[in-house]
């Protein structure tokens, strides 16, 4: 089943990031070649897990809890909700540390900041 994103919810803890635009999740695995002598192709097995999160949103300065919370440096529980935070909705929830905060304006348009942040850990994935 698809999915609309407008409904996406990122919190710091139990504080919502608020004026979010959109986030990223990025969930990998390491590999190792298994290849041996003889075989027709090459094999793998995975190993090390990693992850990584980046959220964009509205500026909204010192008024929003969730925002503030996100300091480069800062060791964080994210939760992120790409369907929404509704009974049954799958989300992401896991320990990250806080490796960037990046602020950027245009005479044109809002200002907006980007957050990134690199998992402490595994993801979890669950359902609310």
């Amino acid at each position: 089943m698809a999915h609309v994103g407008k409904d996406g919810v990122v919190k710091v803890g139990s504080d919502a990031v608020g004026s979010i635009r959109s986030f990223s999740i990025d969930y990998n695995s390491d590999t190792v070649e298994t290849t041996k002598m003889g075989d027709a192709a090459r094999t793998y097995t995975g190993t090390l897990k990693s992850w990584s999160a980046s959220i964009d949103a509205i500026w909204l300065e010192d008024t929003d809890a969730g925002q503030q919370a996100l300091n480069p440096g800062d060791e964080v529980t994210l939760n992120m909700y790409p369907e929404g935070a509704d009974s049954g909705d799958t989300y992401y929830t896991g320990t990250a540390i806080v490796t960037g905060v990046s602020v950027s304006t245009s005479y044109d348009d809002l200002v907006m900041v980007s957050f990134t942040a690199q998992g402490d850990g595994d993801l979890s994935i669950t359902t609310v």
